[in-house]
């Protein structure tokens, strides 16, 4: 079984940039496509972007397309999502997701585990 721990988020004026981190322990040794979602109060939880682990493909919604980037660190079992440019809108409980077998990438349905999530507002 893997576990995962989101850490990173935070308190950020919009424009401005924030560095999500996602650890990953138990299972490790397996190859996980790794990926990101996110939730605002009231909202269903949205596709954020993902990561395959063959050739590093990735994989964006449209809203953060040019200002997220996704990346993961297999030697140290880390994902990470690099948010810039950030706007109120992004506000949101950030989730880390993990799967080893291949799926949508954008669907919820897709992923085995999650961690607990971080928080991540934006302030206009």
């Amino acid at each position: 079984q893997v576990q995962l721990v989101e850490s990173g988020g935070g308190l950020v004026q919009a424009g401005g940039s924030l560095r999500l981190s996602c650890a990953a322990s138990g299972r490790t040794g397996r190859m996980y496509h790794m990926a990101w979602f996110r939730q605002a109060p009231g909202k269903e939880r949205e596709f954020v972007a993902a990561i395959r682990w063959s050739e590093s493909s990735t994989y964006y919604a449209d809203s953060v397309k040019g200002r997220f980037t996704i990346s993961r660190d297999n030697a140290e079992n880390t994902v990470y999502l690099q948010m810039n440019s950030l706007k109120p809108e992004d506000t949101a409980v950030y989730y880390c997701a993990a799967t080893t077998f291949t799926a949508v990438p954008s669907r919820t349905g897709s992923y085995d585990y999650w961690g607990q999530g971080t928080q991540v507002t934006v302030s206009s």
